[in-house]
Protein backbone atom coordinates (compact mmCIF):
# COMPACT_ATOMS: atom_id res chain seq x y z
CA UNK A 1 0.00 0.00 0.00
CA UNK A 2 1.12 3.58 -0.62
CA UNK A 3 2.59 5.41 2.37
CA UNK A 4 -0.14 8.06 2.00
CA UNK A 5 -3.74 7.30 1.05
CA UNK A 6 -6.19 10.15 0.56
CA UNK A 7 -9.98 10.24 0.92
CA UNK A 8 -10.61 6.53 0.74
CA UNK A 9 -14.28 5.42 1.06
CA UNK A 10 -14.54 3.46 4.30
CA UNK A 11 -16.61 2.24 7.23
CA UNK A 12 -15.56 1.62 10.83
CA UNK A 13 -15.68 -2.09 11.65
CA UNK A 14 -14.36 -1.92 15.19
CA UNK A 15 -12.50 0.45 17.50
CA UNK A 16 -10.93 0.24 20.91
CA UNK A 17 -9.03 2.58 23.25
CA UNK A 18 -5.34 3.03 22.50
CA UNK A 19 -2.84 4.70 24.78
CA UNK A 20 -4.21 7.67 26.76
CA UNK A 21 -6.52 9.50 24.36
CA UNK A 22 -6.44 7.65 21.03
CA UNK A 23 -8.41 4.91 19.31
CA UNK A 24 -7.18 1.89 17.38
CA UNK A 25 -9.66 1.56 14.52
CA UNK A 26 -10.30 -1.21 12.00
CA UNK A 27 -11.63 0.35 8.80
CA UNK A 28 -13.12 -1.50 5.83
CA UNK A 29 -11.98 0.47 2.78
CA UNK A 30 -12.90 0.25 -0.88
CA UNK A 31 -9.42 -0.17 -2.34
CA UNK A 32 -7.38 -1.58 0.54
CA UNK A 33 -9.75 -3.88 2.42
CA UNK A 34 -9.31 -3.92 6.17
CA UNK A 35 -6.94 -1.22 7.37
CA UNK A 36 -5.96 -0.73 11.01
CA UNK A 37 -5.11 2.85 11.96
CA UNK A 38 -4.51 4.96 15.05
CA UNK A 39 -6.84 7.93 15.43
CA UNK A 40 -4.71 10.16 17.63
CA UNK A 41 -6.59 12.05 20.31
CA UNK A 42 -9.96 10.68 19.13
CA UNK A 43 -11.12 10.08 22.70
CA UNK A 44 -10.64 13.71 23.71
CA UNK A 45 -13.91 15.57 24.24
CA UNK A 46 -13.05 18.21 21.62
CA UNK A 47 -11.61 15.81 19.04
CA UNK A 48 -12.78 16.42 15.47
CA UNK A 49 -12.84 12.63 14.98
CA UNK A 50 -14.89 11.66 18.00
CA UNK A 51 -18.40 12.08 16.58
CA UNK A 52 -17.55 10.64 13.17
CA UNK A 53 -15.83 7.37 14.10
CA UNK A 54 -19.12 5.53 14.43
CA UNK A 55 -20.29 2.18 13.08
CA UNK A 56 -22.25 2.18 9.80
CA UNK A 57 -21.21 5.75 8.99
CA UNK A 58 -20.00 6.22 5.37
CA UNK A 59 -16.63 7.98 5.59
CA UNK A 60 -13.76 9.29 3.53
CA UNK A 61 -10.52 8.57 5.36
CA UNK A 62 -6.88 9.49 4.78
CA UNK A 63 -3.99 7.76 6.50
CA UNK A 64 -0.22 7.52 6.29
CA UNK A 65 2.63 5.27 7.41
CA UNK A 66 4.52 2.17 6.30
CA UNK A 67 3.74 -0.32 9.07
CA UNK A 68 0.78 -2.66 9.50
CA UNK A 69 -0.84 0.00 11.68
CA UNK A 70 -1.34 3.32 9.90
CA UNK A 71 -2.02 6.79 11.27
CA UNK A 72 -5.34 8.47 10.48
CA UNK A 73 -4.61 11.94 9.08
CA UNK A 74 -7.99 13.27 7.95
CA UNK A 75 -11.59 12.18 8.14
CA UNK A 76 -14.57 13.46 6.19
CA UNK A 77 -18.26 12.61 6.17
CA UNK A 78 -20.86 13.88 3.69
CA UNK A 79 -23.56 11.20 4.09
CA UNK A 80 -25.95 10.34 6.88
CA UNK A 81 -25.20 7.20 8.92
CA UNK A 82 -27.08 4.00 8.22
CA UNK A 83 -29.60 3.62 11.05
CA UNK A 84 -29.99 0.10 12.46
CA UNK A 85 -32.04 -0.88 15.49
CA UNK A 86 -32.91 -4.01 17.44
CA UNK A 87 -32.23 -7.27 15.65
CA UNK A 88 -31.03 -5.37 12.58
CA UNK A 89 -28.39 -3.63 14.68
CA UNK A 90 -27.25 -6.98 16.08
CA UNK A 91 -27.07 -8.32 12.53
CA UNK A 92 -24.91 -5.38 11.47
CA UNK A 93 -22.58 -6.00 14.42
CA UNK A 94 -22.38 -9.65 13.36
CA UNK A 95 -21.39 -8.71 9.80
CA UNK A 96 -18.74 -6.30 11.13
CA UNK A 97 -17.29 -8.94 13.42
CA UNK A 98 -17.05 -11.45 10.57
CA UNK A 99 -15.05 -8.96 8.50
CA UNK A 100 -12.82 -8.00 11.41
CA UNK A 101 -12.04 -11.64 12.17
CA UNK A 102 -11.70 -13.07 8.67
CA UNK A 103 -10.12 -10.38 6.50
CA UNK A 104 -6.36 -10.04 6.31
CA UNK A 105 -4.90 -6.58 6.74
CA UNK A 106 -4.55 -4.41 3.64
CA UNK A 107 -5.92 -6.84 1.03
CA UNK A 108 -8.29 -5.40 -1.58
CA UNK A 109 -11.88 -6.69 -1.60
CA UNK A 110 -13.85 -4.29 -3.79
CA UNK A 111 -16.72 -6.66 -4.56
CA UNK A 112 -17.05 -7.57 -0.90
CA UNK A 113 -17.04 -3.88 0.04
CA UNK A 114 -20.03 -3.35 -2.25
CA UNK A 115 -21.71 -6.47 -0.84
CA UNK A 116 -21.20 -5.01 2.63
CA UNK A 117 -22.85 -1.76 1.60
CA UNK A 118 -25.75 -3.70 0.08
CA UNK A 119 -26.15 -5.68 3.30
CA UNK A 120 -26.23 -2.55 5.46
CA UNK A 121 -28.77 -0.87 3.20
CA UNK A 122 -30.88 -4.03 3.22
CA UNK A 123 -30.76 -4.18 7.01
CA UNK A 124 -31.82 -0.54 7.18
CA UNK A 125 -34.93 -1.30 5.12
CA UNK A 126 -37.81 -3.63 5.87
CA UNK A 127 -36.63 -6.71 3.95
CA UNK A 128 -36.35 -10.05 5.75
CA UNK A 129 -33.03 -10.17 7.63
CA UNK A 130 -32.26 -13.86 7.01
CA UNK A 131 -31.71 -13.71 3.20
CA UNK A 132 -29.58 -10.57 3.64
CA UNK A 133 -27.27 -12.30 6.10
CA UNK A 134 -27.08 -15.59 4.19
CA UNK A 135 -26.25 -13.77 0.95
CA UNK A 136 -23.50 -11.78 2.63
CA UNK A 137 -22.06 -14.88 4.34
CA UNK A 138 -21.90 -16.68 0.99
CA UNK A 139 -20.27 -13.70 -0.70
CA UNK A 140 -17.73 -13.49 2.09
CA UNK A 141 -16.84 -17.18 1.78
CA UNK A 142 -16.52 -16.83 -2.00
CA UNK A 143 -14.29 -13.78 -1.63
CA UNK A 144 -12.01 -15.73 0.71
CA UNK A 145 -11.79 -18.58 -1.78
CA UNK A 146 -14.20 -20.96 -0.01
CA UNK A 147 -17.38 -20.59 -2.07
CA UNK A 148 -20.17 -23.07 -1.41
CA UNK A 149 -20.94 -25.25 -4.43
CA UNK A 150 -24.70 -25.64 -4.18
CA UNK A 151 -24.96 -27.06 -7.68
CA UNK A 152 -23.44 -30.55 -7.63
CA UNK A 153 -22.36 -33.44 -5.43
CA UNK A 154 -18.62 -33.02 -4.83
CA UNK A 155 -17.98 -36.77 -5.33
CA UNK A 156 -20.31 -37.86 -8.13
CA UNK A 157 -20.54 -34.40 -9.75
CA UNK A 158 -24.24 -35.03 -10.26
CA UNK A 159 -26.71 -32.17 -9.68
CA UNK A 160 -27.98 -31.82 -6.13
CA UNK A 161 -31.38 -33.53 -5.91
CA UNK A 162 -34.41 -32.38 -3.96
CA UNK A 163 -35.10 -35.50 -1.88
CA UNK A 164 -31.52 -36.55 -1.13
CA UNK A 165 -29.67 -35.91 2.13
CA UNK A 166 -26.13 -34.56 1.86
CA UNK A 167 -23.20 -34.50 4.23
CA UNK A 168 -21.22 -31.27 4.19
CA UNK A 169 -17.45 -31.00 4.54
CA UNK A 170 -16.23 -27.39 4.79
CA UNK A 171 -14.10 -26.27 1.85
CA UNK A 172 -14.90 -29.52 0.00
CA UNK A 173 -18.65 -29.66 -0.54
CA UNK A 174 -21.73 -31.84 -0.34
CA UNK A 175 -21.82 -35.61 -0.70
CA UNK A 176 -25.00 -37.67 -1.04
CA UNK A 177 -25.69 -40.14 1.77
CA UNK A 178 -27.41 -43.50 1.78
CA UNK A 179 -31.18 -43.66 2.19
CA UNK A 180 -30.99 -45.64 5.44
CA UNK A 181 -30.05 -42.97 7.96
CA UNK A 182 -30.90 -42.77 11.64
CA UNK A 183 -32.72 -39.69 12.88
CA UNK A 184 -29.47 -38.45 14.42
CA UNK A 185 -27.58 -38.89 11.16
CA UNK A 186 -30.34 -37.10 9.25
CA UNK A 187 -30.19 -34.14 11.64
CA UNK A 188 -26.49 -33.71 10.79
CA UNK A 189 -27.16 -33.73 7.04
CA UNK A 190 -28.67 -31.19 4.67
CA UNK A 191 -31.71 -31.92 2.53
CA UNK A 192 -31.19 -31.18 -1.15
CA UNK A 193 -34.46 -29.25 -1.28
CA UNK A 194 -33.07 -26.79 1.27
CA UNK A 195 -29.73 -26.46 -0.53
CA UNK A 196 -31.51 -25.65 -3.78
CA UNK A 197 -33.66 -23.06 -2.02
CA UNK A 198 -30.55 -21.46 -0.48
CA UNK A 199 -28.98 -21.33 -3.93
CA UNK A 200 -31.99 -19.28 -5.03
CA UNK A 201 -32.03 -17.31 -1.74
CA UNK A 202 -35.60 -18.50 -1.25
CA UNK A 203 -35.73 -18.68 2.55
CA UNK A 204 -39.43 -18.03 3.12
CA UNK A 205 -39.90 -21.54 4.50
CA UNK A 206 -38.89 -21.68 8.19
CA UNK A 207 -37.18 -25.08 7.90
CA UNK A 208 -35.15 -23.90 4.92
CA UNK A 209 -34.10 -20.72 6.73
CA UNK A 210 -33.03 -22.73 9.78
CA UNK A 211 -31.02 -25.14 7.62
CA UNK A 212 -29.33 -22.29 5.76
CA UNK A 213 -28.31 -20.63 9.01
CA UNK A 214 -26.85 -23.88 10.36
CA UNK A 215 -24.96 -24.53 7.13
CA UNK A 216 -23.39 -21.09 6.90
CA UNK A 217 -22.36 -21.21 10.54
CA UNK A 218 -20.67 -24.56 9.94
CA UNK A 219 -18.89 -23.24 6.86
CA UNK A 220 -17.69 -20.09 8.63
CA UNK A 221 -16.70 -21.90 11.83
CA UNK A 222 -13.99 -23.73 9.91
CA UNK A 223 -12.21 -20.40 9.43
CA UNK A 224 -13.10 -18.57 12.64
CA UNK A 225 -11.28 -20.99 14.91
CA UNK A 226 -12.15 -21.69 18.52
CA UNK A 227 -12.82 -18.11 19.59
CA UNK A 228 -16.60 -17.53 19.49
CA UNK A 229 -18.24 -14.52 17.86
CA UNK A 230 -19.37 -12.06 20.53
CA UNK A 231 -22.18 -10.74 18.33
CA UNK A 232 -23.87 -14.15 18.17
CA UNK A 233 -24.75 -13.92 21.85
CA UNK A 234 -26.90 -10.88 21.06
CA UNK A 235 -29.45 -12.68 18.92
CA UNK A 236 -28.60 -16.39 18.83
Amino acid sequence: METRVTLQPAYVLHSRPFQNTSLLVDFFTLDYGRVRAVAKGARREKSKYRSLLQLFQPLLVSFSGRSEVRTLTTLECHLAPIQLQGNRLFSGLYVNELLTRLLHNQEEHKQLYRAYQDALLGLQGDSDVEPILRQFEMRLLAELGYALNLEVDCTSHQPIETNVNYRFTPDIGFEATSHNLSSTEKSECYLGEHLIALRELDLADAATAKTAKRLLREALFAHLGDKPLHSRYLFG
